[in-house]
């Protein structure tokens, strides 16, 4: 499945950022699974999950997620990906495998096409870790990247249920991640597990409408334990979108 990887690994992790890329990369590619297949947390989207909800996945491209979540019994699911190539070979893979019930649409994270209020569950796996390549400095990122974090974010919170829940599985450490998930502007609160051998995924789970709004995040800066890679991490793709906590 992954043989063609290292044909369509990009020299510079800011082609991430370029909508082209990703055609031409799902045009030769099947499938890639960012962040560790389903096994790894199966366990952890059971827990927050119901069979009932209604999910939207953002971002699919040609990952398996979706029929993961399928076959464990969750059928109401919609799909979104930018890229119209991983859209359509997304509908004829479901389509072969019978799963008609999943929607798959093209779409843009940072500006999702769904009323308020329409969904139980919103999950990504990282997807939202790609408006990182190019954020600077980790402790203060870049403008533009936070704009565009809190526009997905803005997304996500509309258009989830008074008490629904995000998901975000990513390499973002909750010292960089919680000062944008904790927004004024935002209901959720926040709690996350872990996944994964030697270096530790990130499983955030964010309830809409269940923030305590007397906490506070500190801005002081977290002590930060050294990040070691597997050597199946280092030949992959995942170390590309590793924090650099080792540069202050």
């Amino acid at each position: 499945m992954e043989s063609d990887k290292h044909n369509v690994t990009p020299s510079t992790a800011l082609a991430y950022l370029d909508p082209n890329y990703w055609n031409d990369r799902f045009s030769k590619e099947e499938h890639f699974e960012w962040f560790k297949d389903y096994s790894h947390f199966r366990h952890l989207i059971q827990a927050h999950i119901t069979t009932n909800a209604s999910v939207l996945e953002l971002g699919c491209g040609n990952s398996q997620l979706c029929e993961e979540i399928y076959k464990d019994g969750i059928t109401d699911i919609t799909c979104i990906d930018l890229s119209a190539v991983a859209v359509e070979k997304m509908r004829q893979r479901l389509s072969v495998k019978g799963y008609k019930e999943i929607k798959v649409l093209e779409a843009d994270m940072l500006d999702l096409p769904f009323s308020d209020k329409c969904f139980d569950v919103v999950i990504e796996k990282g997807t939202m870790d790609v408006l990182f390549v190019n954020s600077g400095d980790p402790w203060n990122p870049r403008p533009t990247t936070v704009a565009q974090v809190k526009a997905m974010l803005d997304g996500v919170h509309r258009v989830l249920k008074p008490d629904g829940i995000f998901i975000s599985i990513s390499f973002g450490q909750p010292h960089f991640r919680r000062p944008l998930f904790n927004a004024p502007e935002f209901t959720w609160s926040v709690e996350w597990n872990t996944f994964g051998d030697g270096f530790h995924y990130f499983f955030y789970i964010l309830r809409k409408g269940k923030r305590l709004y007397n906490d506070k995040v500190s801005s002081d800066k977290i002590e930060v334990q050294p990040i070691h890679l597997l050597q199946e991490e280092l030949e992959g793709e995942d170390y590309i979108f590793r924090t650099n906590i080792d540069d202050d």
